[in-house]
């Protein structure tokens, strides 16, 4: 099945939120479809987004880059649209990502957390000056001008989405992203977004010092080839 705009949501243990996720995007594009592919969830995440309208794909290989390497190799779509399902983003914000995604001809439109809200609304130590140091290395290293280098909001070509072979397993996906855009010398737009920090009783999966010693891995790794 073809597909004009895809929204794709990687979900694991999204109980609280999925349901307001899928709503949200099928209100301010009701022509697009909705899929949600479930990573192992252990709550109610697959049947809640299910009731919601959305197309649930169990994706049983562990991490988010696996499960974005999946929803890329399934589904045929004109624009991809990436987004978490932790109601941290806001499917009003859409409408001009597409629309500066087809007025540019981008491969790439990011939605840029860190020129809005995420500096206030994101309580998790570390995570600020993480994001800074991360988009620092890559428009360094690979001479990009990117304002939102691990934003997990973004509306993506086929072209870029077929052709690129995912190396992550985890959260280095949106580094891992952004850096293959750069090498490419694909059009890539940022536009500022809303951004809300996760409502009360839903936990992040990301591990601060985990994941983000092994997104400055993939980095230097990048660097060498």
């Amino acid at each position: 099945m073809h597909d004009e705009v895809a929204i794709l949501i990687p979900c694991f243990n999204e109980e609280l939120t999925i349901k307001d996720v899928v709503n949200d995007f099928k209100k301010h594009v009701p022509d697009a479809k909705v899929y949600v592919y479930n990573n192992n969830s252990t709550d109610k995440t697959a049947q809640i987004a299910k009731d919601a309208g959305a197309i649930v794909v169990d994706s049983p290989n562990q991490g988010k880059g696996n499960v974005v390497r999946h929803m890329f190799q399934s589904i045929d779509a004109d624009k991809y649209v990436l987004v978490d399902g932790d109601s941290t983003y806001f499917a009003k914000d859409l409408p001009n990502m597409l629309s500066i995604f087809d007025a540019f001809n981008c491969d790439m439109v990011i939605g840029d957390r860190l020129s809005s809200s995420y500096f206030t609304e994101n309580t998790r130590m570390f995570h600020n000056p993480g994001n800074k140091l991360v988009r620092f290395l890559v428009n360094f290293l690979f001479h990009g001008s990117i304002t939102d280098v691990m934003t997990g909001y973004r509306v993506c070509s086929k072209k870029m989405c077929k052709s690129m072979a995912i190396k992550s397993e985890g959260f280095e996906i949106e580094t891992e992203m952004t850096i293959y855009a750069l090498k490419h010398k694909y059009k890539v737009e940022s536009v500022p977004i809303t951004y809300s920090d996760r409502p009360e009783g839903s936990e992040s999966k990301l591990s601060t010092f985990k994941d983000g010693i092994r997104i400055l891995k993939f980095i230097a790794k990048e660097c060498f080839l």
